[in-house]
């Protein structure tokens, strides 16, 4: 699948993209990773082919987006250190440290699923 077919073109909240988007470097779970600037991060991370963004406390069950509009919280993300962001609905900007959370924070180094 190619890129632009995994980029949501137009927003029921925030609109639609700009026409000559800048491409911006964040880091997702320390990976480098690229998307444009202003997008929603679950809008970039769909395009890098991250699908899961949580799992739950109680059971471990993976989450990610699913009303793409901030009402749910299934797309919530450790982002740059804040847990429980609604990733649907926040724009990306460059050098964001994005991560899984696991129930309501991010998994320490060397700590398994």
């Amino acid at each position: 699948m190619m890129d632009s077919e995994r980029r949501i073109s137009e927003h029921p909240i925030l609109g639609s993209p700009e026409k000559e988007p800048k491409v911006v470097r964040f880091y997702y779970d320390g990976k480098e990773c690229e998307g444009n600037e202003g997008e929603p991060i679950a809008m970039a991370l769909k395009a890098q082919g991250v699908m899961i963004h949580r799992y739950t406390q109680k059971r471990h069950e993976p989450r990610g987006m699913f009303c793409a509009i901030g009402r749910c919280t299934d797309c919530v993300m450790v982002v740059n250190g804040q847990p429980n962001v609604r990733t649907c609905i926040t724009p990306l900007e460059a050098d964001m440290d994005v991560r899984t959370q696991y129930g309501v924070r991010a998994m320490e180094e060397g700590e398994g699923k």
